[in-house]
């Protein structure tokens, strides 16, 4: 069967993709992890013992480092969402296919971006 034929991915495909979609959720997980950890335990490196000269500094430059670990904590968080959401629509037989235009988008696409759920002719249109 042509791919500008099919309306949906079948269900080997969806598997594929599923198999793809958790490893990435559980990297993704672990990695969230290590980011809560090291914002619970930001005197990992003990900056006690330094004069007061430098200690404002590094109060500054903690609270800028914690700031940037709370962003990467936040956009992981967004990432594992939209991938759950992936598996969701893969159990509902709807992955794959372009909220816009309706056709399949292509499997390098999805390989690269797993929940993406806008075709790049639909996503370049929306810019």
């Amino acid at each position: 069967m042509e791919n500008s034929n099919k309306t949906r991915y079948s269900d080997s495909e969806l598997q594929e993709f599923k198999e793809l979609i958790q490893d990435k959720l559980r990297s993704s997980k672990e990695e969230l992890s290590a980011l809560t950890m090291s914002l619970s335990n930001p005197n990992a490196n003990g900056t006690e013992d330094t004069s007061g000269a430098y200690k404002t500094l590094e109060d500054g430059s903690a609270t800028m480092e914690k700031e940037q670990i709370n962003q990467l904590a936040a956009r992981q968080k967004k990432f594992i969402d939209n991938l759950e959401n992936a598996l969701v629509r893969i159990e509902n037989k709807t992955y794959g296919i372009c909220r816009e235009t309706g056709k399949l988008i292509p499997k390098e696409r999805l390989r690269a971006v797993p929940h993406a759920t806008l075709s790049m002719e639909a996503k370049l249109k929306q810019s």
